[in-house]
């Protein structure tokens, strides 16, 4: 049994609004998913312990599909698997009201993951779910807007800062700043992100324990996140259509 807020909690860590296709990989009660977005911008891992299922590979090929499923559960639900000559075919979920099958797909449909070479980080910064929320609120008050530059810079007394703007930086149009602090080594780094994307990641992750961001002056961001039995990485790349 697992409750269906977890099990949502953790396909929406993956998922991010647009990962439909990924292989659960379980194994000792260890869930593993790899998932890298259709353009290639967000690549992560997902690992989740105490998943009560049998050692499995499982093609998820319709995401939103398996969500809407679970969206009409309530309270914790069973999982079991069904398989033909040896291959898995369906997972059934049923709670006190409803019994749902969800068909599974061959694992050859499912893409293969990239991998990301781990890097020096000119940033590391320990997140609290205050510092994801506000990020999160910036973001939101400019939604309409996906531009969002970092830089690291000091501050009046002197402290390296690292500087989140959301909206456009020169002139007078609408703007936001954030700042963190933490480990950092770069005092003029400026890369440009995804802000619908960091916000994506930030928002499905607010129920954290902890949290880590890690930025590296070659263009590349990493998110780490702790949440009960689940941890969370995700690998950003800078974005290429700006003038930096």
């Amino acid at each position: 049994m697992i409750n269906k807020l977890t099990l949502q909690s953790i396909i929406n860590k993956y998922y991010l609004g647009e990962n439909e296709s990924v292989k659960w990989d379980i194994e000792d009660k260890t869930l593993e998913i790899k998932f890298m977005s259709l353009n290639k911008e967000v690549i992560g891992k997902l690992v989740h312990k105490n998943f009560d299922l049998e050692d499995s590979e499982l093609a998820i090929f319709d995401t939103k599909k398996l969500l809407s499923l679970l969206n009409i559960t309530t309270g914790d639900v069973l999982l079991e698997l069904e398989k033909t000559h040896k291959i898995f075919t369906k997972i059934s979920i049923s709670d006190q009201d409803f019994n749902l099958s969800y068909a599974l797909a061959d694992t050859h449909l499912i893409g293969k993951v990239g991998t990301v070479s781990d890097t020096t980080w000119d940033v590391n910064i320990n997140l609290e779910k205050e510092h994801v929320s506000n990020l999160v609120k910036a973001k939101s008050a400019l939604s309409e807007i996906d531009n969002m530059i970092i830089t690291t810079e000091l501050d009046l007394n002197q402290e390296l800062m690292c500087k989140f703007t959301f909206g456009d930086e020169h002139g007078h149009n609408n703007k936001i700043t954030y700042q963190l602090y933490g480990d950092i080594t770069d005092q003029n780094l400026k890369l440009p992100f995804n802000s619908n994307l960091f916000r994506t990641i930030l928002n499905v992750n607010k129920d954290l324990d902890s949290g880590v961001l890690r930025i590296s002056s070659k263009g590349l961001m990493k998110l780490e996140f702790t949440s009960g039995d689940t941890v969370c990485e995700y690998y950003l790349v800078r974005k290429e259509s700006t003038n930096f």
